[in-house]
């Protein structure tokens, strides 16, 4: 499959979820009832302080191109996005990666405090499964939806996003396999990215079944591809455009692509990740053209 859709009209798409991705994070943090003013004004600051947003766009993205209205899509695009913005806040906490920076902004543990950090992380990854289970979007049926509820949560258990958080800080200093590596990545980041393409689709009830399966091998090598690329930028960006400490992998000893093979080969395995992708869409014909696309967004990305 090529890469059909025009930069243009692609970047057009891509704005268009991220607007929409803002207004329905900022609609769904909106509490009445917060626990306090300061928790509250944490979320929104960890939340709504910038981003890719790539995980809902790839939610409505896989969405849309299978038939789902868009505002069916509202719940889980921003309910994947929640719990990504919780894990950076724990990731970025001293016990994990001790980092000062995200978004090009102060990291919530500084902005607040480490408690208070704490307490923004759970509270953002309780209120994205309330976000779906209380969602009520026509056309969504209930087998669906706790079908998108059991996807999240694969996404980001110890099979998924804390497992390869837990492999990533065991790994500090310590010589990995490439295998290893890859395992890691394919958990930390891949899940959760493979969990959005695969929400998207369930929302526009894909059931199990060929298609389903072959979203599902497309999102895991697009994760594989993303995190490549972020070992790749750590080593080319800047401090100023990726919005958070270059060289910081390098500086804690963390065991990265570019590390272990060299940048080239690196930015190699990055773009075969991509092409596998883009492959694993072949039987969706014209539908996959869009996500095909975000493919080479993915790869092609200097932040």
């Amino acid at each position: 499959m090529s890469k059909a859709i025009a930069p243009a009209e692609l970047a057009a798409s891509i704005r268009g979820y991220q607007l929409r991705s803002e207004q329905q994070l900022d609609r769904y943090l909106t509490l009445t009832e917060p626990g306090t003013a300061r928790l509250l004004e944490a979320m929104r600051y960890s939340v709504l302080g910038g981003g890719k947003r790539l995980r809902p766009i790839l939610v409505y993205c896989a969405g849309e191109a299978l038939g789902a209205p868009l505002a069916s899509l509202d719940a889980p695009a921003a309910a994947v996005e929640l719990i990504h913005a919780y894990s950076l806040v724990h990731d970025d906490l001293p016990a994990m990666d001790d980092d000062d920076l995200r978004r090009g902004r102060p990291t919530c543990h500084k902005a607040y405090d480490e408690g208070t950090a704490v307490l923004v992380g759970d509270a953002l990854q309780a209120l994205a499964f309330g976000v779906i289970a209380e969602d009520e979007s026509p056309g969504v049926s209930a087998a669906a939806r706790l079908h998108v509820l059991r996807v999240l949560a694969q996404g980001i258990g110890t099979a998924g996003m804390a497992g390869g958080q837990a492999i990533d800080l065991e790994a500090v200093g310590q010589p990995l396999t490439l295998a290893a590596l890859e395992e890691m990545h394919r958990r930390k980041t891949g899940a959760l990215i493979k969990a959005s393409v695969l929400m998207g689709a369930i929302t526009a009830n894909v059931g199990p079944g060929p298609e389903l399966d072959a979203l599902e091998r497309f999102g895991a090598e697009l994760g594989l591809a993303f995190q490549i690329q972020d070992d790749i930028l750590d080593v080319t960006g800047d401090t100023a455009t990726l919005g958070k400490q270059a060289g910081a992998d390098a500086a804690r000893d963390k065991p990265t692509y570019p590390s272990l093979l060299g940048l080239a080969k690196a930015q190699e395995l990055a773009a075969n990740a991509r092409d596998r992708a883009i492959e694993s869409l072949r039987s969706l014909g014209p539908r996959g053209e869009p996500l095909a696309a975000l493919a080479h967004f993915v790869v092609d990305r200097s932040h």
